[in-house]
C-alpha cells in the first residue's frame, strides 16, 4: 500500500476519470442509437446488456492502465478481495440504469468514482443522452458542464421536492404522516442522476430506504457533499465504502438544511445490515 503523501492529488485522478467517463458515453451511446443491443437477466430481475459490459471492459483496462495500484471494484466484474487492501480503489458503475437504457429512456448515467481509506474523494457522473458532465473532489467543489453547482437551501419538509417513491411516502404504516411534498412523477431509474440532481439543486433530496451498492452512491456521494449537501444512511451513519461486502443500509441526500429532517423521520425504520449477511455466512 502507498504512504499516503505518494498518492496523486484527488484532482489528478479526477482529470482521468473526466476523460475515461466521456469516452465511455460515447461508446454506450453507440449501442444505444442502434437500438437493438443485446440483454439478458445476469441474476433473476438485474439486467445486464452488451453496453454495459462493452463500457465496463474499457474502463476497467483504461482506469487500471492509469492507476495501476488502485483497486477496483465494479458492478460488471467479479469481486475481488485484494481491493480490501488497498488505500484507493476505483468504483465504477458502467451503466446506472439498464433498465432505462433497455428502453430508450435517457435517465441513465455513467459512474466512476475514486474511494480513499473508506471514503469518496473524487466522482463523475455522465448522463450522455442529456449531454451532462457532472464531477468534483473533495475540497474542490461540485459542477455540471464546468458551472459550480450546489444543493437546495429548503429548510422545511412541507413542500420540499424528493425523489422517492411515492408508495413509500404514502404508506400508511409512518407514525407520522408525511406533510405534503414533491414527488416526481416517472422516478429515474439510476440512483447516481438522482444524486446529481440533489446535487444541483434540482431537487431536494432523495431517498430510498433499501440497500445500496458502493457503484450505486460514491459517485454521487462525492457529488452532493462537494455541492454543500449531506448523505448518509437514513439512520444518519456516514457511508463507509470498500468493506467486505460492499454495500450501505440505505440512502438520504438533501441539503443540508433538510437531511437532518429527513434522517430524524425515517431511523426508526429497521433495515437488514447489508455487513451482516457477510458475519453471518462466515466470510
Amino acid at each position: 500500500m502507498p504512504a499516503a503523501d505518494t498518492l496523486a492529488p484527488a484532482g489528478d485522478d479526477l482529470d482521468i476519470m473526466r476523460s475515461a467517463a466521456l469516452e465511455a458515453g460515447r461508446i454506450a451511446m453507440r449501442y444505444a442509437d442502434r437500438g437493438d443491443t443485446k440483454a439478458w437477466d445476469k441474476t433473476p430481475g438485474h439486467p445486464v446488456t452488451q453496453a454495459d459490459l462493452a463500457v465496463n471492459a474499457f474502463l476497467e483496462k483504461t482506469l487500471r492502465a492509469a492507476r495501476p495500484d488502485y483497486g477496483w471494484l465494479s458492478e460488471e466484474t467479479v469481486d475481488d478481495s485484494s481491493r480490501l487492501a488497498k488505500q484507493r480503489i476505483w468504483v465504477v458503475d458502467p451503466i446506472d440504469g439498464t433498465r432505462a437504457f433497455m428502453r430508450g429512456d435517457p435517465n441513465w448515467c455513467i459512474g466512476v468514482a475514486v474511494v480513499e481509506d473508506g471514503a469518496a474523494v473524487a466522482g463523475v457522473v455522465v448522463a450522455p443522452q442529456f449531454e451532462e458532465v457532472f464531477f468534483a473532489y473533495r475540497g474542490g467543489g461540485a459542477f455540471l458542464n464546468d458551472q459550480r453547482i450546489e444543493s437546495s437551501g429548503q429548510r422545511e419538509e412541507p413542500g420540499s421536492r424528493l425523489i422517492a417513491a411515492r408508495g413509500l411516502i404514502e404508506h400508511p404504516s409512518w407514525r407520522e404522516p408525511w406533510p405534503k411534498v414533491v414527488t416526481p412523477e416517472d422516478k429515474p431509474n439510476a440512483t447516481l442522476y438522482r444524486l446529481a440532481l440533489v446535487a444541483s439543486g434540482r431537487w431536494d433530496g432523495a431517498l430510498a430506504l433499501w440497500r445500496k451498492s458502493d457503484w450505486d452512491l460514491a459517485a454521487g456521494a462525492v457529488l452532493v457533499e462537494e455541492a454543500g449537501g449531506a448523505i448518509s444512511t437514513h439512520r444518519g451513519e456516514a457511508y463507509r465504502f470498500n468493506r467486505r461486502v460492499p454495500a450501505q443500509h440505505s440512502l438520504v441526500a438533501a441539503g443540508k438544511a433538510l437531511h437532518p429532517l429527513l434522517v430524524r423521520r425515517t431511523k426508526a425504520v429497521r433495515l437488514p445490515d447489508p455487513q451482516g449477511s457477510a458475519a453471518a455466512s462466515g466470510t
